[in-house]
């Protein structure tokens, strides 16, 4: 029996392997809307300098490139993810019982996630409380108590006196993008810890905790604008009074068009994000399915060239698009793990 479930993975592999080779011999690579524009522009150098096709790259957000990547094995599913945060253990289990059993992760700089409104219309300096208040479902009743209500904000003015007296209108990604992933982690929950009864619920009830701190607005104070950043940017030049949630590369971009609010006295600048003082930095990264490893042509050699010093070393082409370095220790692990395509442990 034990002979005859060897035979039948060994030819199971041998079909997938065969099917791929005959079916696809290009790169398939899904994932983060903030990734895309950085593995668009390798994908694009490496089918010019290369003979491999060059890798079709689609923004599906990091959660959707995820479930994608974690659907199997084979020609009909991405052999790279890219994302916006860590990967998560329910997203392990889930490519584990596909039969996704090898991961490798690649770390490849960081970003910042800014706060954002057109260029025309005043700064902001914001705290991340600020931000708490004005964007999450339950918010602490005014009076001062230890009691949270329904969020009673219409304005930036009743959040803070300090901030203007226009209605709070923020156009920011889905549930399924890793950049919204990051922003309530890093932006509401810094936010809501301000207040020490809900910091003390982390210990007591960390469901209730995780509700309260990451609960956004659903009364259209808070719009899911989907993953199309450069839809987000049009949308805050053609409306002075909203403001937007998207990665500090696509603020870059858009300089003339936008500009990034202040949070916790920071700006949102490349040397900020990149010391770590600008409060809603993150890492990005992108995951191979191990088993597409020569099998589907060319993957080995587009790590190689992501990887690449001209690609994210320090003055690398990627830094030009907005991506933060890592530091050269980090970039050494990073190329070790490619090298050997060392899979990622079990979280």
């Amino acid at each position: 029996m034990k002979k005859a479930l060897l035979a039948g993975a060994a030819l199971l592999a041998s079909v997938v392997s065969v099917t791929a080779h005959a079916e696809r011999d290009y790169i398939s690579i899904v994932g983060s809307s903030t990734v895309y524009p950085f593995s668009t522009v390798v994908a694009e150098r490496f089918g010019k300098a290369t003979n491999f096709r060059t890798p079709k790259v689609e923004s599906t957000g990091s959660g959707g490139g995820l479930k994608l990547f974690c659907s199997g094995v084979g020609d009909a599913t991405p052999d790279i993810t890219n994302s916006s945060r860590a990967i998560k253990s329910s997203e392990i289990e889930l490519c584990a019982k596909n039969g996704v059993t090898e991961i490798v992760e690649v770390m490849v700089g960081y970003d910042g996630i800014v706060f954002a409104n057109t260029a025309a219309a005043p700064h902001m300096e914001l705290t991340r409380k600020d931000i708490f208040l004005a964007l999450a479902k339950m918010v602490p009743a005014k009076d001062g108590s230890d009691t949270l209500v329904e969020n009673p904000y219409k304005t930036w003015k009743d959040v803070n006196p300090a901030l203007p007296a226009k209605k709070i209108e923020v156009l920011g990604p889905p549930p399924t993008s890793g950049t919204r992933d990051a922003f309530v982690e890093l932006a509401m929950e810094g936010g809501c810890k301000a207040f020490p009864f809900i910091k003390a619920m982390k210990d007591s009830d960390k469901n209730k905790y995780k509700a309260v701190c990451h609960g956004l607005r659903e009364d259209g104070a808070y719009v899911e604008a989907g993953e199309n950043d450069n839809l987000i940017v049009q949308k805050l030049v053609a409306n002075p009074d909203a403001f937007g949630i998207f990665g500090f590369s696509f603020l870059e971009q858009n300089e003339d068009k936008v500009q990034g609010s202040t949070v916790d006295g920071k700006l949102p600048t490349f040397d900020a994000i990149s010391d770590g003082s600008y409060p809603v930095s993150r890492s990005l990264f992108f995951y191979v399915k191990k088993a597409h490893v020569g099998v589907i042509p060319g993957i080995e050699e587009y790590l190689a060239e992501f990887t690449s010093e001209r690609a994210m070393g320090e003055d690398g082409y990627l830094a030009d698009k907005g991506m933060i370095p890592m530091t050269d220790e980090e970039r050494v692990r990073v190329l070790k793990t490619v090298k050997n395509l060392t899979p990622l442990a079990a979280k």
